[in-house]
């Protein structure tokens, strides 16, 4: 197959792709997906594997996670900017080049500080990733039907991932060892690296567009400054005053900056849109703050091996993946804002369920816990993304659907970090995770309340 030349508008690159061409494109564009969430859903398992291999203490741990998390979230908004401006598959082929570096240094990284060097790297190569995958779907589908049938096809992807991925994790980690998770996403990023510019015709669309340097900035030091505020105790103080700073600085960069804004200030000023990144945002502080410490005390406390860890993850990924689809008639019928209030409200009991658990000693209950909070996110996550794109205009859709994405990585970040810092503070094991769920699932029954104010649009 020839390779597909470089197309400077959306309408000839819909032009080159034919049927078949399209099954292929979808294929890639999947296994992009796959590199991200296989590595989010699998590297929780390993934590205590790496902190026992690599002597590395709690917060070091966090980073683990949340130096992902917090590179994701940053820089995922430019991520689409850069597709758009540069050509949408160099840049997905360039965050599967940098996914596959940061892959590798982690998983033959000699220390912490190295292992988290590569996982912040893997967390850049995502933020090109996903955007650059959604945006070639948007561009080589013309046809709305068949292009709501391939985003489904593409988001089903991430149901796959969360249900393969603690299972193949927890085997891996157990059998070969926790190197494997990271080595494990090398040949699929290196088959979208090598496939992709084969199969996949290039686009992109410059007009109008540019990178806004400073709001990237004075946003990624915002986020940045919060995650070390929620780990680094002895830094809580100042790491607050620099966040503040950054968000006063944030606002006045967006200002100036006009409609070329990373996130221009009518979307800022959308009661509506922070509504809802606030109840994502909660969802995955949460949820992301569970799956770092049940698989965490499961395997300290001598509960379960990694392969029973990822085993008994599975009910929580199996009733996503199997109610899922049934969020968009069911907002249909019973209201939009009301499916994502009893979601979050399913969410947060479960996580209470999850504080009675002993600290998942009590597997019963963990798993009771874990069903609860699989179906409120299947109830939930669908209707959160749509009602987000329904709160603005539609030439302002692709911002909306970035924001809300780079809520729940805010979210997901602050959780492991907050969430896993209360953990530490515990007495013991069984009462620090207590408080830890505690707050995680009053902080999502805090989401429910703010769901309420959530109409479907």
């Amino acid at each position: 197959m020839m390779a597909a030349s470089p197309l400077d508008s959306d309408a000839m690159t819909n032009a080159h792709a034919a049927p078949t061409d399209r099954r292929v494109i979808l294929l890639i564009l999947c296994l992009a997906v796959l590199i991200a969430q296989v590595d989010t859903s699998v590297v929780n398992l390993a934590v205590h594997a790496i902190g026992v291999g690599l002597h590395a203490p709690l917060p070091a741990l966090q980073w683990v996670v949340d130096g992902y998390n917090l590179s994701y979230a940053a820089l995922l908004m430019t991520g689409g900017t850069l597709a758009d401006l540069l050509g949408r598959r160099r840049v997905l082929m360039a965050g599967a080049a940098v996914f596959v570096l940061g892959s590798l240094l982690a998983g033959l990284a000699p220390n912490i500080t190295a292992l988290i060097a590569g996982r912040v790297l893997a967390g850049i190569g995502a933020a090109m990733l996903l955007p650059a995958s959604l945006a070639l779907i948007r561009v080589i589908w013309a046809d709305p039907h068949e292009r709501a049938h391939a985003i489904g096809v593409w988001a089903g992807t991430n149901g796959a991932a969360l249900a393969i991925g603690p299972t193949l994790g927890g085997w891996l980690i157990q059998t070969v060892g926790w190197r494997s998770v990271f080595l494990l996403i090398v040949p699929i990023g290196l088959a979208v690296l090598l496939w992709a510019p084969r199969a996949i015709p290039e686009s992109r669309d410059a007009q109008g567009r540019r990178v806004d340097l400073p709001g990237q900035w004075f946003g990624g030091v915002l986020l940045a400054a919060l995650a070390v505020a929620a780990i680094v105790h002895r830094l809580l103080l100042p790491a607050v005053a620099v966040s503040l700073l950054a968000a006063l600085l944030f606002v006045r960069a967006e200002r100036r900056a006009g409609a070329g804004a990373m996130i221009p200030l009518p979307l800022l000023r959308n009661t509506r849109l922070a509504a809802v990144n606030g109840v994502a945002a909660a969802m995955t502080f949460g949820m992301y703050g569970v799956l770092f410490l049940l698989p965490l005390n499961w395997l300290r406390g001598g509960v379960l091996d990694a392969t029973g860890a990822g085993l008994a993850l599975l009910p929580m990924s199996l009733a996503f993946v199997a109610l899922s689809h049934r969020s968009g008639p069911w907002s249909k019928r019973y209201g939009t804002h009301r499916l994502i209030a009893g979601g979050m409200a399913l969410i947060g009991a479960g996580i209470a369920v999850l504080a009675c658990s002993h600290a998942g000693q009590n597997l019963w209950l963990a798993e009771a816990g874990l069903l609860l909070t699989g179906v409120g996110m299947a109830l939930n996550t669908g209707p959160v993304l749509a009602s987000a794109v329904a709160a603005v205009e539609p030439a302002r859709a692709g911002t909306a659907s970035a924001m809300i994405n780079t809520a729940r990585m805010v979210g997901a970040t602050l959780g492991v970090g907050a969430l896993g810092s209360v953990f530490a503070m515990g007495a013991t094991m069984t009462t620090g995770f207590a408080v830890a769920m505690t707050l995680g699932a009053v902080v999502v029954f805090a989401g429910a309340l703010l769901a309420v104010s959530v109409r479907a649009g």
